[in-house]
């Protein structure tokens, strides 16, 4: 199935083209991709691990994904979490702490909302894509910092 991100420019504004995902973009053009970090009440993230089959493999992370053409940055986060965790968030318990403007990388394209969503989420019934994800976790941001540390989980640089 093929993937159409909108195209925005530097500033995040959608330009009204559209990219199909796995070609090589413009300079210029950019798409939105979203980070959505899950703490529960104990101060723990809940963590993913990607599928043998994806970039990256085997790496830790938090939730993510590309906006699709006509998703806006919290629609973006609430599917990416049901579609990798089946996890459905609540949008009153969710903020956008940062927005993370092209890197000056020529090759990178992606604006990136950081989200924070503070819902506390029952292990057992997280429902893992087989696809995007093999495994989950609660992690502290200690936890999370030697993971990184030890090249375990991926920062998306």
């Amino acid at each position: 199935m093929v993937e159409l991100w909108d195209i925005l420019d530097k500033n995040g504004n959608v330009t009204g083209r559209v990219h199909k995902r796995g070609k090589p973009m413009n300079k210029g053009e950019y798409h939105l991709e979203v980070y959505v970090w899950i703490e529960n009440d104990n101060g723990e993230y809940l963590i993913s691990q990607r599928t043998p089959n994806k970039t990256r493999p085997n790496m830790w992370e938090c939730t993510g994904g590309n906006a699709v053409v006509g998703d806006d940055s919290l629609t973006t986060a609430l599917k990416e979490t049901k579609e990798e965790l089946g996890i459905i968030l609540e949008p009153q318990n969710g903020r956008m702490i940062k927005h993370l403007l092209p890197c000056s990388d020529i090759e990178c394209h992606g604006l990136a909302d950081v989200w924070l969503f503070r819902q506390n989420v029952d292990i057992s019934t997280v429902i893992l894509a087989p696809d995007e994800t093999c495994n989950a976790m609660w992690a502290s941001r200690d936890e999370i910092n030697r993971m990184i540390d030890e090249g375990t989980f991926t920062t998306w640089e």
